[in-house]
């Protein structure tokens, strides 16, 4: 992987969901070449009454997104389909706003943030 001073970030997207946030972010290499990374970020209390932030990042590469956003609704399908109730579908169906934090511009993209935020 290049140096993190290598990468443009052209997008990104926030969602929060309650102690988590999940950012989407499309990057480019100096070369053009395009990747997604998903990245979760949990908020944790320290002994010391102060904050951390827990992360776990994964890099999602352009020739490989077909085949994750096949496998992302095939799993999907299966939890709504096989494991959940009627009341409980309903309820992921519920219409919720598009971006809970729109900022401006893209939606969800704060082109102050730096990686070190999440």
């Amino acid at each position: 992987m290049e140096d993190r001073h290598d990468q443009e970030e052209i997008y990104s997207q926030r969602i929060k969901a309650g102690k988590r946030t999940y950012f989407f972010d499309v990057k480019a290499t100096r070369g053009q070449d395009y990747y997604l990374t998903i990245t979760e970020s949990k908020r944790k209390l320290r002994d010391d009454d102060t904050f951390s932030y827990e992360k776990h990042k994964i890099f999602l590469y352009k020739e490989d997104f077909a085949k994750f956003v096949d496998a992302l609704q095939d799993a999907v399908d299966y939890v709504r389909e096989e494991l959940l109730s009627e009341e409980e579908v309903a309820e992921l169906d519920r219409p919720r706003p598009a971006y809970d934090n729109y900022e401006g511009g893209e939606p969800g993209f704060n082109p102050n943030r730096s990686d070190d935020n999440y």
